[in-house]
């Protein structure tokens, strides 16, 4: 069988809106399942910035989630998810609770505070926006660049933001047989990126003039540094989700979250570093019956090529 290439949007019952500041360089990508899904999460990067990720432990209650949040603005960023419930809430999308309904809300954040501004970050106006431009249209306003959350994102930081390159989101999705699978990568590392399938380097360290590529690569600018950390090493973090019709309950899910970290690792170099945040989710919206393998392995696939799609826009 033959792997065939399709629009994100067409996984299963998900909605998808993002907006942005783009003179404060900043955004929110939101994710939405409105009949609620399963939904995994694997952190390896040691400085990650999230909400009610305790909710994805194999171990807590839930069963499923009705949002994942993609944003900027760090920690500060955080706030967006409190507009994405209240539009969620307003439009009865969650756990009925007497005479409430409680979305389950789940957000990871990259660092761009030295992109734009530093002062101006998504607040919950900027999440209930996104969240209402998801149910624009049959399937949302989705799309790869240099917006939503990846508005401000960078890679090559390793000399300093005057020397690092703009990348993005990018989305990546496949169909084999009746199972589909898709990524949306947002790209704000402190290393560069490297096609998966060549091994060439594409994005990162620019050089002086700022033409291209530095002729150093950030894993041997890394070894030079290696008693005093670079100047960039605490503004990474490359975030993202998984997206797929096969059936997976939250523990699964979890697998398959850590499973698409390899294609973090085959894309990025350095990566997951003490300082990030990389963090990868994994969502269930389908009863497709597919084994966890075959589902991992597509996963390091279709994150291999959002990465890269992340930083050609």
């Amino acid at each position: 069988m033959k792997l065939k290439e399709i629009d994100i949007n067409s996984i299963g019952n998900v909605r998808i809106g993002q907006t942005e500041d783009k003179k404060a360089g900043t955004g929110v990508t939101v994710i939405v399942a409105p009949e609620g899904a399963p939904c995994g999460l694997d952190i390896r990067g040691g400085g990650p910035a999230g909400r009610e990720t305790g909710l994805l432990d194999p171990l807590a209650a839930a069963e499923v989630i009705h949002s994942v949040v993609l944003g900027g603005g760090s920690a500060f960023g955080l706030e967006a998810a409190s507009g994405v419930m209240q539009y969620l809430s307003e439009n009865k999308i969650g756990f009925p609770v007497g005479d409430v309904v409680v979305p389950l809300v789940c957000q990871s954040d990259i660092f761009d505070l030295q992109y734009g501004r530093s002062d101006v970050y998504p607040d919950k106006a900027m999440g209930y926006k996104a969240t209402k431009l998801a149910f624009k249209g049959k399937k949302g306003n989705y799309k790869d660049g240099s917006v939503g959350a990846g508005c401000g994102a960078t890679v090559g930081k390793m000399l300093g933001p005057d020397r690092c390159w703009k990348s993005g989101l990018g989305s990546y999705a496949v169909e084999l047989g009746d199972l589909k699978i898709g990524a949306i990568i947002c790209t704000n590392a402190i290393g560069d990126v490297y096609d998966a399938n060549n091994g060439k380097r594409i994005a990162g360290v620019k050089n002086e003039k700022g033409t291209g590529l530095n002729k150093v690569s950030s894993e041997e600018l890394l070894y030079e540094m290696y008693v005093n950390p670079p100047v960039g090493m605490t503004t990474n973090t490359t975030i993202g989700i998984i997206l797929t019709n096969a059936k997976f309950n939250k523990s699964q899910l979890c697998k398959l979250a850590g499973m698409g970290h390899d294609g973090y690792a085959r894309s990025i170099r350095p990566v997951h570093t003490s300082m990030d945040g990389d963090s990868i989710y994994a969502m269930s919206i389908g009863e497709v019956q597919a084994t966890l393998d075959v589902v991992g392995t597509l996963a390091n696939h279709v994150i291999c090529e959002a990465i890269k799609r992340s930083v050609s826009q």
